[in-house]
């Protein structure tokens, strides 16, 4: 969905709302860290820099190659439209770990600690983007019943699944964390390790319960969606975690 869409000296500008919504968790991201302290100035504008070239990359990589397969085949080149802003979340992660852990390394910055400062804002991105998906009228759940903040298409109303995403994971998820987080009572990975369990208890739930699934992409062996089988290797690297730092 563009927000406005203008040509100027024969050049096209047409920001969308999707793209704002990145802009935005950028900015209050950004704030928020710098409001902790956890990095010095010059080293948190290094470390954003790295975040957004790693999530543009490995968030367009993954949209392509799990959700618009065909595409890419049909047409290799449409990959680098970063501009279309399509993105998966679960490879959009992957990109901030590789940005988190290549500044770490150049940077000599505890990799542990970092993560869990990025995760505690990670939430706000969430909010951000199932936000879109709600106004955008993606996502959704059939039904017949008139629902609160219902989405009404071609006459048939849609439970807003968005919505129970975005209470789900910004608000309950962004309380956790950040109760644990002033308690003070978890080891340095332990925030990230929750982080990812609770968003994969969450997505499963809407998933299963509450979500059609992508109509170009249906359920794998009529059961499960794409998203449920992405999310699994959330808990397998929460599982190493424990078994790795058990050992420690």
């Amino acid at each position: 969905m563009k927000i406005f869409d203008i040509t100027i000296f024969w050049i096209q500008i047409a920001p969308t709302y999707y793209g704002l919504m990145y802009a935005l968790w950028f900015i209050w991201g950004y704030y928020i860290l710098k409001k902790r302290q956890f990095l010095k100035i010059h080293h948190l504008d290094d470390l954003f820099i790295y975040i957004v070239l790693w999530v543009i990359l490995w968030g367009r990589i993954g949209y392509m190659l799990f959700y618009n397969f065909s595409q890419f085949i049909w047409n290799p080149f449409s990959i680098i439209r970063i501009w279309e802003w399509w993105m998966s979340f679960h490879w959009w992660v992957i990109g901030v770990i590789i940005a988190m852990f290549i500044f770490s390394k150049i940077k000599k910055i505890n990799f542990l600690s970092l993560s869990d400062q990025v995760c505690l804002v990670l939430p706000l991105w969430l909010w951000l983007g199932r936000f879109w998906n709600y106004l955008n009228k993606e996502l959704l759940w059939f039904s017949n019943y008139n629902w609160p903040f219902s989405v009404v298409i071609n006459d048939v109303w849609y439970f807003p699944s968005p919505l129970l995403e975005m209470f789900l994971e910004w608000i309950i998820l962004f309380l956790i964390l950040n109760y644990f987080y002033k308690k003070n009572v978890l080891a340095p990975w332990q925030i990230g390790a929750l982080f990812l369990v609770l968003y994969w208890i969450f997505r499963i739930f809407v998933e299963v319960f509450f979500r059609e699934p992508d109509v170009h992409m249906g359920l794998i062996g009529w059961v499960v969606s794409v998203g449920t089988i992405l999310s699994l290797p959330m808990i397998i690297a929460v599982i190493f975690c424990f078994i790795y730092f058990r050992k420690k």
